[in-house]
């Protein structure tokens, strides 16, 4: 809880000093019996702040409090609003832990603000607090275990989130998508006997009739690899391959509760990849919603195909002015860049601009990868439009033009957030060991920076 008061009796006291081309943030927190100083570099920016906040939360907690005054007033003058929201998203984030099934005692927590004179304060918390709630969903949802996260599953709780956000929601199940030629999605769908749902929620506070933004999320609830199988050490964390569906899902709820004068549409492709007698194998061709084939030369590369049939639903059904993918995607991405940073593949400069602008503003980190026609060449198919497997690795890149070979001249940007969606070991302040939300607050700057 972030409250703001001046709350003297706040069992630590914590003031936060910028630092300047050489100077680190200081953070020093003071309490009755103990008082911890904390430098955080020569960054002084927003990033700087919510990570300070998440460490000072986690170490007075850790010492038994349960609540902190923290005067922002020493950074307002260069970060203002920013430094505010910062500050709130980090200490809020800092609390979340994963959900367990079993009992625990889950104490409770204040954080209080001052210093905070000449902004907004109040409504910049309230949206702050839309924005990070979105994330904690997010990070709920991907922590699920794969029997309470059926395909049906995740749809019911999307749905009655964005209901309660006042966001529209349209479920289809398999007779629907069947019936719209979305043969890639039921290549992977029809593995498992939980069968697929394609859930599709709207925000229109926008102009009326101006073309949505699309955000397409893969929702893998759980990926066995099909026949080409995963290793068992590999297969462990595979819960987490609905990050991306999660992500959009989250970015819609906080739109929707911020009333952001935008149209957003969110489709997500929700499936298990699993082995059944009638599970798709090494060879096989299916054809897509937009007409395309696709020659199946590995069952592990299934998030690609979901997302293009989605991809497809999205212009075609929803009027998609631009769209964005992102999915947990592929091993490839992690091992060129970590754990830190998600990759990009786009098709319109300007488009990916403005999502590296918005990464600024959230904290997270994207590098894109370049898109050389040579590329293209990786993902042809003898035999098919596309193959689903590069042919030359670049696995990374390959993957993202194969989706993107399905937008075709709309303006478009793939995420693959492989790498950080997930962490068994913190990266970040206010992270912990599970799910990270990743993609949620950047997909919410870029869709508001477009209102």
């Amino acid at each position: 809880m972030v409250k703001l008061w001046n709350h003297e009796a706040a069992d630590w006291r914590l003031s936060m000093e910028p630092g300047g081309d050489s100077a680190p943030l200081t953070l020093r927190a003071v309490g009755q019996d103990h008082s911890l100083v904390m430098n955080l570099g020569g960054d002084a920016g927003a990033e700087a702040v919510r990570r300070g906040a998440a460490k000072a939360v986690k170490a007075v907690r850790e010492l038994g409090a349960q609540s902190l005054l923290l005067d922002i007033a020493p950074v307002k003058g260069a970060l203002g609003a920013e430094g505010l929201a910062a500050a709130a998203q980090g200490a809020e984030l800092a609390c979340y832990h994963q959900p367990v099934w079993k009992e625990r005692e889950d104490k409770p927590f204040t954080l209080y603000i001052s210093g905070a004179e000449g902004l907004e304060a109040e409504e910049i918390l309230r949206q702050t607090d839309a924005v990070t709630r979105a994330v904690c969903f997010a990070r709920d949802l991907t922590n699920r275990p794969c029997n309470l996260l059926t395909p049906e599953l995740m749809a019911q709780a999307m749905a009655q989130a964005a209901e309660a956000a006042g966001a529209e929601v349209q479920v289809l199940d398999e007779t629907e998508t069947r019936a719209l030629g979305m043969g890639a999605f039921h290549a992977v769908g029809d593995s498992a006997a939980h069968p697929p749902r394609l859930i599709v929620l709207r925000w229109r506070g926008g102009k009326e009739g101006a073309a949505p933004t699309a955000l397409v999320g893969k929702g893998v609830c759980f990926d066995t690899g099909g026949y080409n199988l995963k290793t068992g050490g590999g297969m462990g964390s595979m819960r987490s391959d609905m990050a991306g569906a999660a992500a959009a899902c989250a970015a819609v709820l906080a739109l929707a509760e911020n009333k952001v004068p935008v149209n957003v549409t969110a489709v997500i492709p929700a499936v298990e990849n699993r082995i059944s007698p009638d599970s798709m194998v090494p060879g096989d061709i299916v054809t897509t919603m937009s007409g395309k084939t696709i020659q199946i030369n590995n069952t592990d590369a299934e998030g690609r195909l979901i997302l293009v049939d989605a991809v497809t639903y999205a212009i075609q059904k929803e009027g998609a002015g631009r769209v964005v993918d992102i999915a947990t995607l592929t091993g490839a991405c992690v091992r060129a860049l970590g754990f830190t940073t998600a990759g990009v593949v786009s098709n319109d400069d300007a488009f990916c601009g403005r999502l590296m602008a918005a990464a600024q503003r959230s904290g997270e980190q994207y590098w894109r990868f370049p898109d050389f026609p040579e590329y293209k060449k990786m993902i042809e198919s003898p035999v098919a439009d596309l193959s689903n497997l590069s042919s030359d690795g670049c696995g990374a890149i390959t993957a993202g033009l194969f989706i993107g070979a399905f937008a075709g001249d709309v303006p478009w940007i793939h995420l693959d957030i492989a790498g950080t969606a997930w962490t068994d070991r913190p990266r970040r302040e206010y992270q912990c060991a599970g799910a990270t939300g990743a993609g949620v607050t950047t997909l919410y700057q870029l869709c508001a920076g477009l209102a």
